[in-house]
């Protein structure tokens, strides 16, 4: 792996000063930073080769053409897809699980068939299916977690069932950092008969994705959390749902024929991507993938293993501080929520907003969990591969004041 401060170079925003104290980012699980290598890479496609792809002969079109249809590979490779056309670009996680629930779901999912979720999911992996639940007269089902914040197995056996059509989850929470065992419940919900959607936003950056080896009918990402540009996402489907599933948008690019009356619609994957796409994001995702790829992402994991391990002991120390999530980082990601008694968070946000910290508060797009956890908000701090020990540290000392600075007295 690279030095830290090699890497930390790499990362233009980190080097600026936040009411006159140095910028100490902790929100990554909402978004990454942006590397140098991104950005060039970016800079350099609007600048030489900023063209409508697939639809011109001219130098540009083909320039934007072939950049395009590299990052596609580059995605496929990344995640290991058998192919290439089982990659579909959309502008994040949240558009790929729609495009999910309105092709797939609506064309395929019967009345009184059941939709299991987890009870954790974000709400761009559970609002979706409340749609498709309502509009087709299914029911929908829960995965609820166990006193540790796990899934216990038998609550996996009790709740997938032969009447579950499909199961959707995320391999890590946006919450809770927990890391759910995705290759086992998906192999079980394959003998029942039901097909899994997986929200990858959160496990992409920090774990080795193997779409094959984990046997994933449908896995969404957002390069914007991985420290990609915003407004690229990816849908990784098996080729014989997207061949048999109905488009999701219509217009440009997505055709094959269209006449009065009737229109036959294109291959894979432009099927599936209407209208001109977004080839500078694609470009800066396949950029982010180069670097990542560079550093490994077992190390990557190696290191935010580590920082998550030292922020949980150092938290702990902090009086009247609650964790939401396992106490140790064994099945968890680099994403830590927690409560501070008497103080709402989204006050703890702005009190460390004025030493420069940067965390997250609100319910994080996850009103179930935060109802089942009994929290109407937390805070939260997520790490990336350019976070350290001294900003976690920097972290805890101001958390230790902000009950002082509400009147608390502690």
């Amino acid at each position: 792996m690279l030095s830290l401060d090699a890497i930390r170079a790499q990362f233009p925003a980190l080097t600026q000063k936040v009411y006159g104290k140095p910028l100490i980012y902790l929100d990554n699980a909402a978004t990454t930073q942006t590397p140098i290598d991104v950005l060039v890479a970016c800079r350099e496609y609007k600048e030489k080769s900023n063209a409508n792809p697939h639809r011109g002969a001219h130098y540009l079109g083909v320039q934007a053409t072939t950049l395009y249809e590299n990052a596609r590979n580059k995605v496929a490779k990344f995640i290991n897809a058998a192919s290439s056309q089982e990659v579909i670009f959309t502008k994040n996680a949240t558009e790929a699980l729609n495009l999910v629930a309105y092709s797939y779901g609506m064309s395929k999912i019967s009345q009184d068939e059941e939709i299991v979720l987890c009870i954790s999911e974000h709400h761009s992996n559970l609002v979706p299916w409340q749609m498709v639940a309502k509009a087709k007269g299914a029911k929908l089902r829960y995965l609820y977690l166990a006193d540790d914040y796990t899934l216990s197995w038998s609550e996996v056996e009790k709740v997938i069932t032969e009447k579950t059509a499909l199961v959707a989850i995320a391999q890590m929470s946006n919450v809770l950092g927990t890391v759910y065992p995705l290759k086992d419940v998906i192999s079980y919900a394959h003998e029942k008969g039901a097909v899994v959607v997986v929200d990858g936003a959160q496990s992409v950056p920090h774990l080795q994705t193997d779409v094959q080896a984990l046997d994933a009918d449908f896995f969404a990402f957002s390069g914007h959390k991985m420290y990609g540009p915003m407004g690229i996402g990816v849908l990784y489907g098996k080729r014989e749902h997207l061949e048999a599933m109905p488009p999701f948008l219509r217009g440009g690019e997505m055709v094959e024929y269209v006449e009065e009356q009737v229109t036959t619609f294109n291959e894979l994957p432009y099927k599936f991507e209407a209208g001109t796409p977004n080839v500078e994001g694609a470009v800066g995702l396949a950029a982010a993938i180069d670097f990542l790829e560079k550093i490994s992402l077992e190390d990557v994991k190696a290191y935010e293993d580590g920082l998550t391990s030292y922020a949980l002991g150092k938290l702990q120390e902090v009086p009247y501080l609650k964790i939401y999530g396992a106490l140790d980082a064994k099945g968890r990601g680099p994403v830590i929520s927690f409560s501070l008694e008497g103080c709402h968070p989204h006050d703890v946000a702005t009190i460390v907003d004025s030493d420069g910290i940067a965390l997250r508060a609100g319910h994080h797009c996850a009103q179930p969990l935060m109802r089942y956890l009994g929290a109407p908000a937390t805070s939260r701090i997520s790490f990336a591969l350019y976070n350290t020990k001294d900003e976690i540290d920097a972290c805890v000392a101001s958390l230790k004041g902000v009950r002082r600075w509400l009147g608390h007295g502690s």
